[in-house]
């Protein structure tokens, strides 16, 4: 097969991607009481107290006046719970939220959103630590799956997006441009059995020029469309054999020209993989 194999196909990674948004629902709930407790009266120092919300909540921690202020752990009723730092009423400061469901995190946070440096860490395994810009992962992070996989790279705006690598459990990986957590613009594939693709990438597939070299010394040097030589392209064999012309959904389509070793070199047409005539023979 002259067009060869392709990367193995590449999908769209997940990860926890916005589950820190678990906890936006918990620190609102208590706000319109939070409005309505007595100011304090004369001089103001922070103090330790405890306080059960009508929602069920407790806050055991310092306050400043009517506003938790300090460290304080705050618990929901179903086992939801905040240990950290607070300033204005909000988790502001260093602090851990830990999920009714398992999961964690544990970090910076500024305004009841995780802010800053942190890591999270998904019920199911994966974790993701690096940066956070208002409850996003934003900046530069490494994302890990239980199955060995992994990210590290770029995020905006909770999505992969800008220089990544991604390592596969065989091994395989990719290092290059991404968009939307999809690989998008320049990149380099290397797979676990040293294959290799360097080129243009669109939608996670090969998709414009690049070159691929296949282990056992084939190459290829062209245009791709949707993961599939398409256009015009250049392929070279072991035996010294080479193809140049032009390709479609990964065959010899349209007038080439093939080169034996040691031959010179004969024009012809193909018709998806298979010549259909010379076109230098006398007529």
């Amino acid at each position: 097969d002259a067009a060869g194999g392709g990367s193995g196909g590449f999908a769209d990674y997940g990860g926890p991607g916005n589950a820190e948004n678990y906890w936006t629902g918990y620190f609102c709930r208590e706000a319109a009481e939070l409005k309505h407790l007595p100011p304090p009266g004369g001089k103001v120092d922070r103090e330790w107290r405890r306080h059960v919300f009508t929602t069920g909540a407790v806050y055991e921690g310092q306050w400043l006046g009517n506003r938790r202020s300090g460290f304080g752990i705050q618990t929901w009723p179903d086992g939801a719970e905040y240990m950290g730092e607070w300033s204005g009423n909000t988790a502001t400061g260093r602090g851990c939220f830990r999920h009714c469901d398992g999961d964690m995190y544990t970090g910076d946070w500024r305004h009841n959103m995780a802010h800053g440096q942190g890591v999270y860490h998904h019920r199911d395994g994966t974790t993701y630590q690096g940066e956070f810009v208002d409850d996003l992962q934003d900046g530069y992070g490494v994302e890990s799956w239980p199955d060995r996989s992994q990210y590290l790279g770029r995020f905006n705006r909770g999505r992969k997006s800008g220089y990544g690598a991604y390592v596969w459990p065989d091994g395989s990986e990719f290092s290059g441009s991404w968009f939307v957590n999809r690989i998008d613009g320049f990149g380099t594939y290397v797979g676990a059995d040293n294959r290799r693709f360097d080129g243009k990438w669109k939608g996670s597939a090969m998709h414009g020029c690049g070159r691929y070299c296949w282990p056992d010394g084939r190459t290829y040097s062209g245009q791709y469309v949707a993961d599939q030589k398409d256009g015009f392209g250049t392929f070279t064999w072991l035996n010294g054999r080479r193809y140049d012309g032009y390709w479609a959904g990964g065959k010899q389509h349209g007038v080439g020209e093939l080169t034996l070793k040691g031959a010179e070199p004969r024009l012809g047409r193909w018709s998806f993989g298979d010549r259909v005539v010379w076109l230098d023979e006398a007529a």
